[in-house]
């Protein structure tokens, strides 16, 4: 991309252009000296409004005045119309084009018509002065009403490109608001799980200080499980400091009475999953789920990010694909990762009133999925619908050997 050198507050563009008409402007009144009346002098006003025209865009009114004196003074001396007095249309032009009021345009152009009578008045007596006038009119209204139709485009495209700058800070802004949300949102829910870890790791040391004399093989199994549920805590709590320090990108909450709306002091598991399709269902879509390999026990807050993509992707596919569609979701389990899949095939039939979509459902599930390192693929399949693919890696289970030993 191109950008414009800025030259006395102005682009080095429209700099070069003025300049090079001012030149024009002063070549045609240097090269008149030998046949135009006036002479030297005469050229000499035409270079002093060549110059003047230098600041055309700046300052429109005061450069239409400067060349209307200029113009008037030929007229008193009787010089008549020269070439040079093109000078006098790009004066008018810009006037219309560049003045902040239309007023002073408007005052342009009658000033420009008592000239154009003047000017008529002084032509040779072999024609008769209102075919100078016509001529001379028709001219300078033309040029009038093309720097008014230039006026009103150029105004134009200045109110869309504030509506647009309006807009996007708009956007930003709800952004923001969204992103503050989303944050707190997961804080809330990671705060559940970090809270009942805490609250497992309790009971369980109390067990341990009540049986560690009575029963010492019981009291290292609660030992363990204190062990294990503290370093799961841990982890969830360094996810949520690193929610809470890290640029999120946001997510909107679910609309009231929509199939994934739910309490907000609920967290939802795998387990519910299915409870999760059925409402689903009963809104209309058609949804086949099936799951592969062996499930294995998840992190409260990795087991959380799972069915909310499962949320979310069932949600869109509601929203944009229609009441009817079909959708597969599937659950692929391994050694490493689980992949939740998710994809319809466009083919519902469109809501008559749509609900409205703040356009961050895809970015809010990158933001949980990000959480847990994983990987978010979504985007329109081929032969129709949305596909959405998320990548959670599974916590290692050699860290967790590990770290029971030590215990």
């Amino acid at each position: 991309m191109t950008v414009d050198r800025i030259v006395f507050g102005r682009p080095l563009r429209s700099v070069a252009f003025d300049a090079a008409v001012s030149a024009l402007v002063a070549l045609v009144a240097v090269l008149g000296i030998a046949a135009q009346p006036g002479g030297v002098a005469g050229a000499s006003v035409g270079v002093v409004m060549a110059l003047v025209l230098l600041f055309r865009r700046i300052h429109p009114s005061a450069v239409a005045a400067a060349v209307a004196v200029l113009a008037l003074l030929q007229v008193v001396v009787g010089w008549g119309p020269l070439a040079y007095d093109v000078g006098v249309l790009i004066a008018l032009y810009s006037v219309v084009k560049y003045a902040d009021r239309l007023r002073d345009g408007i005052l342009a152009g009658i000033v420009a018509a008592i000239g154009v009578l003047l000017a008529a008045a002084e032509m040779p007596d072999t024609a008769p002065w209102w075919a100078g006038a016509l001529y001379y009119g028709l001219i300078t209204g033309a040029v009038w009403l093309v720097g008014l139709n230039v006026r009103t485009r150029r105004l134009y495209v200045l109110s869309l490109e504030e509506r647009a700058a309006t807009l996007e800070r708009e956007r930003e802004a709800e952004s923001r608001a969204a992103v503050a949300e989303e944050r707190t949102r997961i804080a809330r829910e990671l705060h559940d799980v970090v809270a009942h870890s805490m609250a497992v790791m309790i009971v369980q040391a109390d067990g341990v200080r009540f049986t560690i004399d009575r029963d010492p093989a019981t009291a290292r199994e609660a030992a363990k499980v204190v062990a294990d549920t503290g370093r799961q805590a841990l982890e969830e709590m360094r996810r949520l400091v690193g929610v809470l320090r890290e640029p999120s990108r946001p997510e909107p909450a679910a609309e009231p009475g929509a199939p994934d709306a739910e309490p907000a002091h609920r967290r939802p598991a795998l387990v519910e999953l299915p409870d999760l399709l059925e409402r689903f269902r009963a809104a209309g879509l058609r949804i086949t789920d099936t799951a592969t390999g062996t499930p294995v026990a998840l992190p409260p807050g990795l087991e959380l990010t799972v069915y909310r993509v499962v949320q979310e992707s069932l949600t869109n596919a509601l929203k944009h694909a229609g009441v009817g569609a079909a959708v597969e979701v599937r659950l692929d389990w391994s050694a490493d990762a689980v992949v939740v899949r998710a994809v319809d095939d466009g083919r519902g039939r469109p809501v008559v009133r749509p609900a409205p979509s703040g356009g961050h459902g895809l970015v809010g599930m990158r933001e949980r999925v990000g959480v847990y390192d994983g990987s978010l693929a979504a985007g329109p399949r081929l032969g129709g619908g949305w596909r959405v693919e998320a990548r959670l890696p599974l916590p290692s289970a050699a860290g967790t050997e590990e770290g029971k030993a030590a215990a």
